[in-house]
């Protein structure tokens, strides 16, 4: 199974925290592989996505910024 979906935040961040979350619990649902990118340790990473993060990308396509809504997600999992 590949990674459907890919979060890229940082440590301390209480947004990144909840997007967590949500993505934890709608992949555990529809059965979805995720990961976790730790942007501070990629400066390239760390410039691009700083000020938007948390920001997520399902199937290698960006998805959301700052908050991972449940529903959307949800119906992103199931094309």
């Amino acid at each position: 199974m590949s990674t459907r979906v890919v979060m890229y935040g940082k440590p301390g961040c209480h947004l990144c925290d909840d997007a967590r979350e949500v993505i934890r619990a709608v992949c555990a649902e529809a059965g979805a592989d995720w990961s976790e990118v730790d942007i501070t340790h990629d400066d390239r990473l760390f410039t691009q996505y700083g000020e938007q993060i948390p920001v997520t990308f399902v199937d290698g396509k960006q998805h959301d910024f700052w908050r991972v809504d449940p529903a959307r997600l949800r119906k992103a999992l199931m094309r």
